[in-house]
């Protein structure tokens, strides 16, 4: 059985993963990712990924739900992020 403090984690977590959804929505209003770290989204992704495997290797779903979560929305953001990146003006 799941804790109380940590479902409320692992629910807010959650929230938290699919909030780039809103990055990904202006990109699309904007057609342009200029002002979006590529460097930022990485370094979250790596995160996202070891955090993953430390909840899956625990068998810990508070951890492995909202991180796996995390993962797959930054793989759609970054996707998205490159897809509206402007070549640059020299």
């Amino acid at each position: 059985m799941i804790e109380p403090l940590a479902a409320m984690a692992a629910s807010w977590g959650v929230l938290m993963a699919v909030s780039p959804l809103l990055q990904i929505r202006r990109i699309l209003e904007r057609r342009s990712s200029a002002d979006i770290s590529i460097g930022y989204l990485v370094v979250l992704q790596i995160g996202f990924s070891l955090w993953m495997a430390y909840g899956v290797a625990l068998g810990n779903l508070a951890l492995a739900i909202p991180n796996t979560t995390a993962f797959a929305i930054g793989v759609v953001t970054m996707l998205t992020t490159v897809r509206y990146r402007q070549p640059a003006i020299a």
